[in-house]
């Protein structure tokens, strides 16, 4: 199954880059690969976490897919689970870690691992994948320079 693993550290405090990477519904300006994201519902927790499901809508070429996730936020831990509901996979896991390494910077973790339903697909989109992943951490540092300043 194909994963992809990246720590990068940022000079942004744990809790901005937490809560932008928590900030779903702007991922259409910057994310790599991410054309819409539309948020179908959001629970509170009593233990401070929250929970919301999630549609976002892949595009790349000729390619377009549409898939639904269950996003776990948890801000005391700060860390974000991404579970894999409906949609072109066949699995996909993705978690995102945020710690201090400084007054105001941060290790930002992220892991992914996925199966598309299809061989051809996986054969078709796996490479593409793998590229747009290794962007993501520069385009999450970006956002942030643009949000809370370089």
């Amino acid at each position: 199954m194909p994963s992809f693993s990246n720590t990068q550290q940022v000079n942004h405090k744990a809790e901005d880059m937490f809560r932008l990477v928590a900030d779903v519904e702007q991922y259409p300006e910057f994310v790599p690969l991410c054309q819409d994201l539309q948020v179908r519902g959001r629970k509170e927790l009593e233990d401070g976490r929250s929970v919301l499901v999630a549609d976002m809508t892949v595009a790349y070429k000729l390619f377009k897919e549409t898939f639904t996730s269950r996003v776990e936020l948890d801000p005391e831990a700060r860390t974000i689970l991404v579970e894999y509901l409906d949609g072109p996979f066949k699995h996909l896991e993705n978690r995102w870690t945020f710690e201090e390494t400084g007054e105001a910077s941060c290790n930002v973790g992220f892991f992914i691992s996925y199966e598309f339903r299809s061989k051809t697909l996986g054969a078709l989109m796996g490479a593409m994948f793998e590229r747009a992943f290794r962007k993501f951490s520069s385009a999450f540092e970006q956002r942030a320079n643009e949000v809370y300043g370089a």
